[in-house]
């Protein structure tokens, strides 16, 4: 068994050593391969294309799914932020739209302030079926909105509150084809006489919008008065409704009327009625009595005082007659009536006592 066992690692031995001479010899630069180099290189490289050509395309196959998958992923992505700039995009605008016109009504209040009283109100109904006639805003009686009261925005007058409720109103604009108030304007026109410039305004009254031109009409305007485009129209206040010197609009052109008595003018208005978000109610500070004088109106605040002051003034004297009434039974039982000169001092002291 020994021999046997010898004869083996003898063989193996002998094999190694073989091997290593193969390997040592074929390892080396040569220029040509020898036939059994060559026979095994061409059967592995047969077997190896025939294994390696669907395993790389397979291999390749699912490389793709998963670069298709990330690239969806990403576009996802991508689409989800896109929509998150364009709505983050759109607010802002919308912020500087809305900060720019309360900017503007800032700056109309500051100029107004002094000699009106402003409801600030939003603009929260606007029909598209009478979308030049009539607006609703959140403002009503409970807020003091008041029927004919002059409705404007930061540019311009946009018309009067038509109708209210407790906490609404309805505005009628300038543009509505169904107006049939008119309203007292005048046309700021700058004269020069002797070299001296001076402002000379020209009543009118605008009647009408014209749909197609997108233009007030003003008529009744004197026929020698000098007009030119450009000129500043405000109101005048002698309708007793509308308060003056609210900005209307600037005067596009100038013709006369049918019968050649006065003139006719088109107003391209400063409000933009395309455009109605917030808006101011005005309120005058002064009202006109039967006789046509003006009276100052009291602030809310002082209206109040008063009515408290009156009122208590009013218990005080009650207080006082009922006292003098009792105290006239018990006078008469104890010394007789009261003399009548008394009774003319007391009752002049009550009087006095209640203004």
């Amino acid at each position: 068994m020994s021999f046997f066992g010898n004869k083996r690692l003898i063989i193996v031995l002998v094999g190694l050593v073989l091997l290593i001479s193969i390997v040592g010899f074929t390892s080396r630069e040569r220029a040509r391969l020898t036939w059994p180099e060559m026979f095994f290189k061409d059967v592995f490289s047969v077997v190896q294309g025939i294994f390696y050509r669907p395993a790389h395309a397979v291999s390749t196959f699912f490389q793709e799914v998963g670069d298709a998958y990330n690239v969806y992923e990403e576009n996802r992505a991508l689409k989800a932020s896109l929509d998150q700039y364009a709505r983050m995009t759109a607010e802002l605008h919308a912020l500087q739209a809305e900060n720019e016109r309360l900017r503007k009504l800032l700056q109309a209040e500051e100029s107004l302030k002094n000699s009106y009283q402003l409801r600030y109100a939003e603009v929260v109904a606007r029909n598209p079926d009478t979308w030049n006639n009539v607006i609703t805003i959140d403002k009503g009686l409970k807020h003091g909105i008041k029927k004919d009261m002059a409705v404007m925005t930061a540019k311009g007058l946009i018309g009067r509150v038509q109708s209210v409720a407790n906490f609404s109103a309805t505005v009628e604009l300038l543009t509505s084809y169904e107006r049939r108030d008119n309203i007292s304007a005048t046309i700021q026109t700058v004269q020069t006489v002797n070299g001296t410039v001076t402002h000379h305004p020209v009543s009118g009254v605008i009647e009408e919008y014209d749909s197609q031109e997108r233009l007030l009409v003003m008529r009744k305007i004197p026929w020698g008065e000098k007009i030119e485009p450009k000129q500043q129209v405000i109101t005048s206040g002698f309708g007793g409704v509308i308060p003056p010197n609210l900005p209307v609009g600037y005067v596009v052109r100038v013709q006369p009327d049918d019968y050649g008595l006065t003139q006719t003018a088109y107003i391209q208005p400063s409000a933009d009625f395309s455009q109605l978000n917030e808006v101011m109610v005005v309120e005058r500070n002064f009202s006109f009595s039967p006789t046509g004088e003006l009276i100052p109106n009291q602030p809310q605040g002082q209206q109040t005082a008063l009515t408290q002051q009156q009122a208590s003034q009013q218990a005080g004297s009650a207080a006082r007659q009922q006292a003098a009434q009792q105290s006239q039974p018990s006078a008469a039982s104890g010394r007789g009536a009261a003399p009548s000169s008394w009774q003319g001092s007391a009752a002049a002291a009550d009087s006095g006592g209640g203004q």
